[in-house]
């Protein structure tokens, strides 16, 4: 899962962003409004946390051009400004939460994955397509009720895939919703085909229902045998 951290206090972000990284979260950020529109209009996110204040313009501005781009759904709104004004606008703007500075790490780690599970999982913890179950929150996958062992991306690269199935993933779609940031670094997507290689094998030696079939020159789709 990705999430994007908009938040100018530098300090206050820091410890966002390695409370979700210990959770398995990609997690980006960004300090100001430019940079943030510029993050949104680019990629795409699973959760993003907003600050109402921000340098070059209002959180809730911020939000508008969201939900005009269609991508206002999955926002926790974390504001020091205690206002029902500002929360029911930032509520009526498609915001999911809003949530009060100061707020413990815990809580906020909660309603991350309370938004998570009921805007992707319809309020599970878990999904299971065929004889392959996931477990997002113990990190844990199974085939036929026996632990698929699984490294880090692997166990993302699946979640991506058993959340988004039979749609067509682009090889591009991939690698920024699991590698993050990292992805704009690399130079091909040697990597991608590493990770989904050893993960294809893994399902097929496990006897999964489900396989990631290559779509020739765009990207992956997995399917139901």
């Amino acid at each position: 899962m990705k999430i994007l951290v908009i938040e100018d206090e530098i300090s206050m972000q820091e410890i966002i962003q390695e409370s979700l990284e210990k959770e398995k979260y990609i997690v980006e950020s960004a300090v100001d409004y430019i940079s943030a529109l510029d993050k949104i209009v680019s990629y795409e996110y699973d959760c993003i946390l907003l600050d109402i204040m921000l340098p070059g313009g209002s959180g809730l501005d911020l939000l508008k051009e969201m939900k005009e781009l269609d991508k206002a759904s999955n926002v926790i709104i974390i504001s020091a400004k205690n206002s029902i004004d500002d929360k029911v606008a930032g509520l009526n703007l498609g915001a999911d939460d809003y949530l009060i500075k100061p707020f413990h790490i815990a809580e906020l780690t909660a309603r991350v994955k309370s938004v998570l599970r009921r805007k992707t999982l319809n309020g599970k913890n878990e999904l299971e397509i065929g004889n392959v179950n996931i477990q997002f929150d113990d990190r844990v996958a199974y085939v036929n009720n026996e632990l698929l062992v699984l490294n880090r991306k692997e166990f993302d690269v699946l979640s991506y895939f058993m959340v988004n199935k039979n749609r067509l993933i682009n090889k591009t779609s991939l690698a920024e919703h699991v590698w993050g940031d990292f992805s704009d670094q690399a130079d091909d997507f040697e990597f991608i085909y590493s990770q989904i290689k050893n993960l294809r094998k893994k399902l097929k030696d496990a006897r999964a229902d489900i396989e990631i079939q290559a779509v020739y020159g765009i990207g992956y789709k997995l399917i139901v045998l």
